[in-house]
């Protein structure tokens, strides 16, 4: 019953699926990034600059959760949606409980490390000395929410796999509606600045998880047992490679800001701009390409089931088809971005508060120079996410790997010694150029290998 259930998978107009599974995936990402966006607004102009500048700095420790969370929940997706196709129910079922223990186990663990580890985490990744006490107050509670936003964002991608795209998507939205309504009471009625903030977003997630531990015992192509739930070692290492993509992606953006942030730190000190102006700016920035790249990922990551079934139902024409016409809509959107963050950087920034005349002028060079590829960027993530979905994790890593810590760490680190606190902007096109030949060839393999087996079976037929 459970494969008949999933047979629209093989036989719907990919199109039609891709809407289907992309768009609430889409939504859902994006609303977990505005988290972080709705917080800086609502800071920047409750409590300003420095205020924003300490959620920056506790930016890259809540990717960190995340990164966690999407390894476990997009390898799970990807093992379970394959496993369907293949109709191997016993297997799709023990992979969703491995993954519900994992997500539960390390969300417990990351949260106590966070807590215990406060002072030095927080000067790692960039704290100065004017934003300390800010970064601090909002990092105890964000790392106390920590266990309830990784296991939300781990059955995300899993109840995703169970036919089920708006469900996930109405679970992260329940979320930040709270979040949206929460934060000005608790900025501007209750007084409670940054730490309000954080309140707010702990709310949140504490929803969302809340929603998503409902659904988990109504699932609808995966009936789970108890034994599910019993971690299994050998099945783990083959779901968790397919999410390492994800995780990759994820993490190495923290080495990335981590690094930059100190750069920023190091040659902002340097510059007419001092070290809280970059230190600032570039936070929202990302934030700001965040949600350029929320929609990349949701794109990509929405058609993880629709690509796995297909691929292990061997019906490669349908892999292929879409394939092109993700990486077709990824462009496009990389073109909508591109114009936006070149025509309107100084409405952007606006968003976020009024400052000096100096703020405003390291915000729009930071838009016009860090984004100036962005279009490249957006193609680079749909294949690293791609192939991932095709059960090719070694491909996967590889791209994402170079990408955001063989290119974009020692880029950062070393053309700022050239070009200054400039250097740091210029880090980022660079990676993404370089970046996107490298998945040039190997989307150009990959599309060779699905000809090669669409014409296969075209043989044995």
């Amino acid at each position: 019953m459970e494969q008949e259930n999933s047979q629209f998978l093989a036989t719907e107009r990919v199109g039609r699926l891709m809407l289907k599974f992309a768009v609430p995936c889409v939504i859902s990402l994006l609303v977990a990034a505005l988290y972080n966006i709705v917080d800086q607004i609502f800071i920047g102009w409750g409590v300003g600059m420095l205020g924003n500048g300490a959620t920056n700095v506790v930016f890259p420790l809540t990717v960190a959760a995340l990164a966690v969370a999407t390894m476990i929940g997009d390898g799970a997706c990807s093992f379970v949606s394959i496993s369907l196709g293949r109709g191997d129910q016993e297997h799709a079922r023990r992979t969703v409980g491995n993954a519900v223990v994992l997500a539960l186990a390390s969300g417990l663990i990351l949260a106590a490390v966070y807590l215990a580890g406060r002072e030095p985490i927080l000067w790692l990744f960039g704290a100065t000395e004017s934003n300390f006490a800010c970064a601090w107050d909002y990092f105890t509670w964000i790392g106390m929410g920590i266990p309830f936003y990784m296991f939300g964002q781990t059955m995300n991608p899993i109840i995703r796999s169970d036919g089920s795209p708006r469900f996930a998507m109405a679970s992260t939205l329940a979320g930040a509606v709270a979040n949206v309504i929460l934060d000005p009471i608790a900025i501007f009625v209750l007084g409670w600045g940054v730490k309000g903030a954080a309140i707010a977003t702990v709310a949140g997630q504490v929803i969302t998880a809340a929603l998503a531990l409902w659904y988990l015992f109504r699932m609808k192509l995966v009936k789970l047992d108890r034994p599910s739930f019993t971690l299994r070692p050998s099945l783990m290492a083959k779901f968790i490679p397919l999410g390492f993509c994800s995780f990759l992606s994820q993490i190495s953006l923290v080495v990335a800001m981590a690094t930059t942030n100190n750069m920023l730190r190091l040659y902002g000190g340097r510059s007419i701009y001092g070290e809280d102006i970059p230190l600032t700016v570039l936070g929202i920035v990302m934030k700001v390409f965040q949600i350029v790249i929320s929609i990349v990922i949701g794109m990509a990551a929405g058609c993880i089931p629709v690509v796995g079934f297909n691929f292990g139902a061997r019906r490669f024409e349908r892999v292929r088809e879409l394939m092109w016409k993700l990486l077709t809509a990824e462009t496009i959107l990389g073109v909508a971005a591109f114009a936006v963050v070149e025509l309107f950087p100084l409405q952007l920034i606006g968003l976020f508060g009024s400052e000096s005349e100096l703020y405003e002028q390291f915000a729009v060079l930071t838009f016009r120079i860090y984004l100036c590829l962005i279009i490249l960027a957006c193609v680079n993530k749909a294949a690293f996410i791609f192939l991932q979905s095709l059960g090719k994790p070694i491909q996967s890593t590889f791209l994402s790997l170079f990408r955001e810590v063989i290119l974009a760490v020692p880029l950062v680190m070393l053309l700022p010694r050239k070009f200054g606190l400039m250097g740091v902007l210029y880090s980022m096109p660079v990676s993404d150029a370089v970046a996107f030949v490298a998945s040039v060839i190997i989307i150009v393999q990959t599309d060779r290998q699905l000809k090669r087996e669409i014409a296969a079976g075209r043989e044995k037929a």
